[in-house]
């Protein structure tokens, strides 16, 4: 059996929002919702990577664990990278749930699923997709398209990640959901890869496992979360949390 342990990746630099991980939702700070969310599905110890004293404070204040990381990180992978070598060098955490920080009302469901999709001990990576029902998703480009082959009734062999509409023809498409599961030997390879063609090209982190022939394999879950990035964001967030309260 696995033992995963969750990281949750917070920095403060953000252009639509700034200060994002201590914004306020129902007198806690978004951090700690994230935080509060990974505790409630229950598959392991959590920890908030941060690059701020301030994102630490908080997350303890509430009663969790944090570290500081380094400011020179390009991506949340480096950065929860960076976390758990610090804060488990003995390797005991074989798996390594990445859940984003600006997630404060994801549902405890999803953070399981993304265990389902590492079932296979081939697979490499698990991640996580719900199908599109709104046509305008369609042609969005904000909307990453997971293209895979069904392996189960709820999981894909993920083949490519594109911003474009594909595949082509009759059929469902899928929406990637940014929320991944390593494995740790997997993780520690990936954050040592360079940034690839296709990957800086579609601006897609993922396709530079892929590019490297890592196996990623994706459960299909019944919603997409709602990640936080503008002020209208934001409010639908609180709004969210008000009416679970």
């Amino acid at each position: 059996m696995p033992n995963p342990i969750v990281l949750i990746p917070a920095r403060m630099a953000s252009t639509r929002l700034p200060n994002k991980p201590l914004a306020d939702i129902c007198g806690e700070s978004m951090i700690v919702q994230v935080w509060r969310r990974a505790v409630e599905a229950d598959i392991g110890p959590v920890l908030v990577a941060a690059d701020a004293p301030e994102i630490v404070a908080a997350v303890k204040a509430a009663g969790g664990d944090a570290v500081m990381t380094g400011l020179h990180h390009q991506s949340g992978s480096d950065r929860i990278f960076e976390a758990i070598s610090r804060f488990d060098p003995d390797e005991k955490h074989d798996v390594v749930v990445n859940v984003q920080g600006d997630l404060p009302t994801i549902e405890p469901a999803p953070v399981r699923a993304s265990l389902r999709a590492l079932a296979d001990p081939e697979t490499q990576i698990g991640t996580l997709t719900a199908l599109i029902s709104r046509a305008e998703e369609k042609t969005n480009p904000n909307v990453v398209k997971v293209v895979g082959s069904q392996i189960a009734a709820d999981l894909l062999r993920a083949l490519y990640f594109t911003r474009a509409t594909a595949p082509h023809g009759e059929g469902p498409l899928y929406h990637h959901i940014g929320l991944y599961a390593y494995r740790r030997a997997a993780l520690k390879r990936f954050v040592s890869l360079p940034p690839s063609p296709l990957e800086q090209r579609e601006k897609l982190e993922q396709l530079r496992a892929l590019e490297a022939g890592m196996r990623i394999d994706v459960a299909i879950v019944d919603t997409v979360p709602l990640g936080v990035d503008t002020p209208e964001d934001l409010e639908r967030a609180r709004e969210l949390l008000r009416m679970k309260a």
